[in-house]
């Protein structure tokens, strides 16, 4: 009985750490982010050459899966898209993404689709870990995460939160919180504008919202 209560309490100790970390951009497992990785790095993964990654590091940001899905088809076939996308790939928002968008994610299929849509709005990462925890292994869950974010409030993100954003560092941390309370997305822009031109605010901004 001892031992059940032990591994009882150490697994609601773990439940409780791990929801106080939002964490809202997927951790990577297998996948690097299509707008901040090397073009070097690009070059190496699967289909692609030094020209290809040229060009693709041309055309970012993609400010949506299927911007990036768009640009691709015109130089891949759809089996070879399907064979990059787990080595490289643009973020979903869990709220906001389409259906097809979803359908862009490796290994996804119908089932998960509809999982992925019923439980909109996602407040968080560790929500959506929660919900599809109930249809498939922790491990399968984290491999779909790195795949998604679920935007943040510009306003009380955590600083841990703000820092999974891809290519974020200690500046632009800084410079995100100096300014607020931000009162509209236009202050966000104008802001931070100040310190990176605007395809890379435009980036940026995919991963936060300004909660009323």
């Amino acid at each position: 009985m001892r031992t059940i209560a032990a591994r009882a309490l150490a697994a609601l100790l773990i439940l409780l750490t791990g929801s106080a970390l939002q964490a809202q951009v997927g951790k990577s497992v297998t996948a690097k982010d299509a707008n901040t990785t090397s073009e070097a790095e690009i070059a190496t993964l699967p289909h692609m050459n030094a020209a290809l990654a040229k060009e693709l590091v041309a055309a970012r940001p993609f400010l949506t899966t299927a911007a990036y899905d768009a640009f691709l088809a015109t130089k891949l076939s759809k089996e070879q898209r399907t064979e990059l996308y787990p080595r490289l790939f643009v973020h979903i928002n869990l709220n906001t993404a389409s259906r097809e968008e979803i359908m862009l994610v490796p290994g996804m299929g119908p089932r998960f689709l509809r999982e992925f849509l019923e439980y909109r709005p996602y407040r968080s990462l560790a929500q959506f870990r929660r919900e599809m925890g109930k249809y498939t292994n922790a491990e399968e869950v984290a491999r779909m995460e790195q795949y998604v974010l679920v935007p943040m409030d510009l306003n009380t993100a955590a600083d841990d939160d703000l820092m999974t954003i891809p290519g974020f560092g200690p500046r632009m941390l800084r410079e995100f919180k100096e300014y607020r309370p931000y009162k509209a997305i236009e202050q966000f822009r104008r802001e931070i504008g100040k310190y990176v031109n605007e395809k890379e605010v435009a980036r940026l901004e995919r991963y936060v919202v300004i909660v009323p």
